[in-house]
């Protein structure tokens, strides 16, 4: 256990703690199974997801149709445990960015492996959580939408062990916040961090150190709002490297400083810094443990989230384990499974997967294996390339060494964890012997 939170089961849906009235892990397993939900067996219809998990149905011969997404469950397993450890070895706390997922099942495991609580963006993400009694949330971003503050003000009077952060960065916002939690008779103050931005041209984020004290002091004016620390994400530095990465986390740690010198946290529990994406948390790892000793216990917050599932792409060239072999390596999880349907010509073929199934944001699929239709073996997906995607078709070039025909499965990794998930209500968590033992419940 780590930062005093709560352990929740590792797998499975039973054993987690919710709030009264709200809804249940077990509730997930109730759920039935019908045409909502694509690439499940046809007999499964009607079947509730915990009784079908239990049949443990092979993902080949159990009746799955293609496209069909399936998460290993070795991996995610293995990435749970990597970054529980990397954060104990170095001194973090960790609220790993739930929109990856969008998948209450993870978070709860992501919990267990000693999370101090999970990160949203925006709040439809929070109500989610909160619907599965999340106690510990982060939002990395502006909130200003007056319902949406009515929401959490009712969330944070109605349940005093629901801890909620996130970042201001304007006078205007801070007005906003303030204006509305007033007028929903909040009880308790919003804990708020102070966003840097990046750099000039980046994202969200008050530019220059002077413009985050006028933030500061904004929030000191008015009483909904208490200001509980600085944050930011380095992903957004121009031209990102690791001078200029360290550089930035160097100023943010510096601005928590040099606001607790000048008495801005008062009234706080502990100093919270935060960053942290997938592609430098080892930066962040680095400068977090110079920060020097402080006027309150410090909560140094990383915000990674795609570790959880990992990719065969974007984040498999930007992981800092790459750079840091000797602190392990994530394995990917994803695998799309998907029919060849025609094959026009020596060089050509089509699977019946496409933008509606894969990720293609950042790079296409990458052909890996093929599950031969005629005897059930896997081989590797030699001389197969994903060339394109239309909707609902891959086209896949072919060289004179590619073994496919008609009917033949092909596997394929994906690049960037968020855009795969979410087009998928269900996704098979499997086994390396092909056994499929969960569905993956998530919520975009």
């Amino acid at each position: 256990m780590r930062n005093g939170c709560c352990r929740c089961c590792n797998d499975g849906y039973e054993g987690v703690p919710v709030s009264d009235g709200r809804t249940t892990y077990a509730q997930l397993g109730d759920e039935r199974l019908d045409h909502r939900f694509k690439g499940l067996p046809p007999d499964a219809e009607g079947m509730t997801v915990g009784a079908f998990a239990a049949e443990r149905r092979d993902l080949f011969t159990g009746g799955f149709t293609t496209p069909v997404l399936a998460l290993s469950a070795e991996s995610v397993a293995h990435n749970l445990a990597l970054l529980e450890t990397y954060a104990e070895r170095h001194g973090l706390a960790f609220a790993p960015h739930g929109k990856t997922s969008m998948s209450p099942q993870l978070f709860a495991r992501q919990l267990a492996h000693g999370a101090w609580g999970i990160t949203a963006a925006v709040p439809h993400q929070v109500r989610v959580y909160r619907a599965f009694g999340i106690e510990r949330i982060f939002l990395a971003n502006e909130l200003v939408d007056a319902v949406a503050l009515r929401r959490l003000a009712a969330e944070l009077n109605r349940d005093p062990a629901f801890r909620f952060l996130c970042y201001v960065d304007s006078v205007r916002g801070v007005e906003l916040m303030d204006e509305a939690l007033r007028a929903a008779g909040a009880t308790r103050p919003v804990e708020v961090v102070v966003e840097l931005g990046a750099g000039e041209g980046a994202r969200t984020g008050a530019r220059t150190e002077a413009d985050c004290a006028a933030v500061a002091d904004a929030v000191a004016a008015v009483t909904t709002l208490r200001l509980t620390g600085v944050a930011g994400y380095e992903g957004e530095v121009p031209g990102a490297d690791g001078p200029s990465v360290r550089g930035w986390l160097r100023r943010l740690t510096s601005l928590a400083a040099d606001f607790d010198a000048a008495g801005r946290f008062a009234g706080a529990r502990e100093i919270v810094i935060s960053a942290g994406g997938s592609a430098w948390f080892d930066a962040v790892a680095d400068v977090f443990a110079e920060i020097p000793e402080l006027s309150l216990p410090v909560c140094k917050l990383l915000r990674s989230g795609a570790y959880v599932s990992h990719d065969d792409g974007h984040y498999r060239h930007l992981t800092p384990f790459n750079r840091v072999p000797e602190e392990g390596a994530l394995h990917a999880g994803f695998r799309l499974w998907a029919q060849v349907v025609s094959r026009p010509s020596a060089t050509q073929a089509f699977v019946n997967a496409g933008k509606r199934d894969a990720a293609y944001d950042l790079d296409l699929p990458e052909a890996q294996v093929v599950r031969d239709a005629r005897s059930g073996e896997i081989r590797p997906a030699a001389g197969i390339t994903v060339t394109g995607l239309s909707d609902q078709h891959g086209w896949l070039t072919t060289t004179p060494e590619a073994e496919l025909e008609v009917g033949d499965w092909v596997g394929m990794g994906l690049s960037h964890p968020c855009t795969s998930f979410d087009k998928w209500q269900l996704i098979p968590l499997v086994e390396a012997d092909g056994t499929v033992t969960d569905l993956i419940r998530t919520f975009f």
